[in-house]
Order: C-alpha cells, then structure tokens, then sequence
C-alpha cells in the first residue's frame, strides 16, 4: 500500500505547522493514500557524529535514539512531506538532525573521495518540502527550502512542489489564511496521486 510519511520540525505544538500539517495529511487522505504523521519535537534524535560506522552496517547503528523506529518507516513509505519554521535563515535544529541521520541511505565506493549513490534512489520516490516564516520577503526566509530539498533529491527523491509560507508568526494564526491551508491540502492530494 503506497503511505505518505509526513515529518514535522515545529517546536511549537498546535502552531502554524501543525496545522498545514493536518490540511496536507487531509488532501492525501482523501486522495486515497495512507499518512502518518512524525513530530520531531517530540522525540529524541541526536545529531550525526560523523563516525561513519554506517558505510558498514548499512544503518545508523552508533546512536541508538528515536530515530532507529523511524528508518524503516522511511523505507516503506513512497511519499515524504518535509515541512520546518524558518530558524535565523533554515531549518529547525530537529530538521537538521533528521536530515544529517539519513546519511546511512547512501553507500560509497572506495577510496574517498569517488562515487556515491543512495539505496532510496530508482524506486519512484517523491516529496513536498514547506517552510513557515514570519519574514515577508523570500530573501529573509533564507536556506530553508533548499535545506531540505537538496538532500532529498541527493537521496533519490523527486521533489514534485514546495510551499513557502511568508508573513505568519503567532500561534495558529495561518488558520486565518485560507489560501495557505488549500494550498497545502492540495499538495497532499497532488503527492498521493504521484505515488
């Protein structure tokens, strides 16, 4: 069964991301594909330590975290929705350290410096990334979509859309923004029936 799995950056419960979230997992829903959503937040997952124990056992076996349950959730999942608040010009720290601890989908030829590719790759993988700022212009939101679309499509993934949501701070206040909220529902619709 073709499953969505939607990861969430946003410290802050209930917030604008939450609820782009819930419209994003509802046009995907409708659309006939299964999503869950992951919090980030909420869990506990260390930041890659560059130890590289990963090139051999194919998984993040040092950091033994949250993020273990989350790996095969990523295998089995054809769809990804990214989304993370703009933090001083990128992503969440949360973000980030989901991102780093993806490092154990790539395999290396030897010696490095030389070629590499991603077990995620060739198997129709597809995304949405969205960021949240309360900056106006898209100079102010900074690194943000290209922090998490870059790695995605390093991996194999094709990222089909982006969302940069501009000018929304207080909490829950893109519930007054209509026009963000289809948008996302959209995405989820239009991911789920890419998959």
């Amino acid at each position: 069964m073709k499953r969505i799995l939607i990861i969430g950056a946003s410290p802050r419960r209930g917030g604008n991301s939450d609820n782009l979230i819930k419209n994003f997992a509802k046009g995907a829903n409708e659309a006939g594909v299964e999503s869950e959503i992951i919090q980030l937040s909420k869990l506990n997952i260390s930041p890659c330590i560059g130890c590289e124990a990963c090139r051999k056992t194919k998984t993040c076996s040092t950091l033994k975290d949250d993020m273990t349950g989350i790996y095969q959730k990523i295998i089995d999942s054809q769809g990804l929705f990214l989304i993370s608040p703009v933090h001083n010009y990128n992503i969440t720290a949360w973000m980030k350290a989901f991102i780093d601890r993806m490092y154990c989908f790539y395999d290396f030829t030897e010696p490095r410096p030389n070629g590499w590719s991603s077990r995620l790759a060739n198997q129709g993988r597809k995304a949405v990334v969205a960021g949240v700022s309360e900056q106006i212009t898209k100079k102010d939101f900074g690194f943000t979509i290209e922090a998490m679309k870059m790695p995605l499509e390093a991996m194999g993934y094709e990222v089909i859309n982006e969302l940069a949501v501009l000018g929304i701070f207080d909490k829950g206040a893109i519930t007054k923004h209509e026009n963000y909220l289809r948008q996302a529902e959209k995405l989820g619709a239009d991911l789920a029936n890419l998959i």
